[in-house]
């Protein structure tokens, strides 16, 4: 595991800022006036970033190399940033999400082959399940720099500059040979959709709801008479949630048909979202278990889709299920925030529980009345919405060996 610290080190620093960076503009749009449907607009730019960044990262990866990808992105990234408060437009910040969003996905796109490459074929569940708690704990850390300075200060803004421009430090610094990025072959959504339509619609709805809530979460909890300090407990309690259940429901799902699993926790986080209308008080612990119920749709999905498709499809599959959580994440924020801003803050939750709950009747009657043979039983792996790179560290994804250094240090 050393070997990969310094990539550990730079994932903490990245996703820290950018959990920061998300609640900020949240807030900074809100006290500006803009409204949740500009706001929710505006909040919806990160994610079409993101996914434009899946096509146009790879590419300058393979042509310049992963170190000057890295530092081209993060510049970039920080670049960005200290622009927002320069720039107080909604039409600029738009714009800048979705800079930001590319910038991100291109660092996530180096680190995510490089711990993929220095993993040994029998290490590559573990470091996964490393990478994605380090993630986690990340983004949760950045909820809780909040209290620093109000959302009015360009602080903020410097301070999550300077948490990307530290980066590139472990990254520019590191001995690793960097791997061979390869090409991933493609698979058809509709293919996806008719093999496993409950990891199709597990991975769109879970998008939906997801997006809507690091888009508006801290709009929502600002409705609740919330400060500064508490919006970023709030928010870190969500995703500490999202931490620390996945793994006891994923362990739960490899024990039987996974669409079970899948209905039964859609409906638990749908029926806790509507709770939290009633509880404001308790708003803290309710979310902590909506955050454990709603993180774990995305990876429920993958595993029941590692379940349905033959070895040589797993890699193509996963990251076209990537892209439709990718989709639904991008349009979540957009239509939660219009929601908000025509009935009131209580939309998000209900939004919430109407995506979760649409998800529990889908895979709860396919279950019913559609039974299917496994091709190979996978297992659960918790997890956040990712780049194609990390999907393959999964155990189940055949191993490249040409993808993958024969030493790990430069001699």
């Amino acid at each position: 595991m050393l070997p990969i610290t310094a990539l550990l080190a730079s994932v903490a620093l990245l996703l820290g800022g950018n959990g920061l960076l998300g609640t900020l503009l949240a807030m900074r749009s809100q006290a500006e006036g803009w409204g949740e449907r500009t706001t929710g607009l505006v909040m919806s730019g990160y994610f079409v970033g993101f996914f434009l960044g899946t096509f146009t990262a790879p590419p300058l990866i393979r042509r310049v190399g992963h170190i000057r990808a890295f530092a081209f992105h993060a510049a970039l990234a920080a670049a960005a940033v200290l622009v927002y408060p320069l720039w107080m437009e909604p039409v600029g910040w738009m714009l800048l999400r979705v800079v930001t969003g590319m910038a991100l996905v291109g660092l996530c796109t180096v680190i995510e082959s490089w711990l993929n490459a220095q993993a040994a074929p029998e290490h590559r569940s573990r470091v996964f399940g490393v990478y994605m708690v380090v993630s986690l704990l990340a983004l949760a850390a950045g909820q809780l720099l909040l209290d620093l300075q109000p959302p009015r200060s360009a602080v903020l803004f410097s301070v999550v500059a300077i948490l990307f421009a530290l980066a590139i430090l472990p990254v520019s610094a590191t001995r690793l040979v960097p791997p061979v990025m390869t090409v991933a072959p493609k698979i058809h959504l509709l293919q996806i959709c008719r093999v496993a339509p409950s990891a199709a619609a597990g991975a769109v709805l879970a998008g939906l709801a997801l997006g809507a809530f690091w888009g508006m979460g801290a709009v929502y909890a600002a409705s609740l008479g919330l400060d500064r300090a508490g919006i970023g407990t709030f928010m870190a309690v969500t995703i500490v949630g999202g931490a620390a259940l996945q793994l006891p429901i994923g362990r739960l799902s490899d024990r039987g048909d996974r669409r079970s699993t899948l209905a039964l926790v859609a409906a638990a986080g749908a029926a806790t979202a509507l709770l939290a209308l009633r509880f404001d008080a308790q708003a803290h612990a309710l979310f902590f278990l909506f955050g454990g119920l709603a993180f774990a749709l995305y990876p429920l999905a993958v595993a029941h889709l590692l379940d349905r498709l033959p070895a040589e499809q797993l890699l193509a599959g996963c990251s076209a299920l990537l892209l439709l959580n990718g989709i639904g994440a991008a349009i979540g924020p957009a239509v939660a925030g219009a929601l908000m801003q025509w009935s009131g803050p209580s939309a998000l939750p209900l939004f919430f529980a109407g995506t979760l709950g649409v998800l529990a009747l889908v895979a709860g009657g396919r279950r019913l009345f559609k039974v299917r043979e496994l091709l190979h039983a996978g297992r659960f792996h918790p997890m956040l919405r990712t780049t194609p790179a990390a999907l393959e560290m999964l155990p189940e994804i055949p191993d490249a060996p040409e993808a993958r250094p024969h030493d790990s240090r430069v001699n």
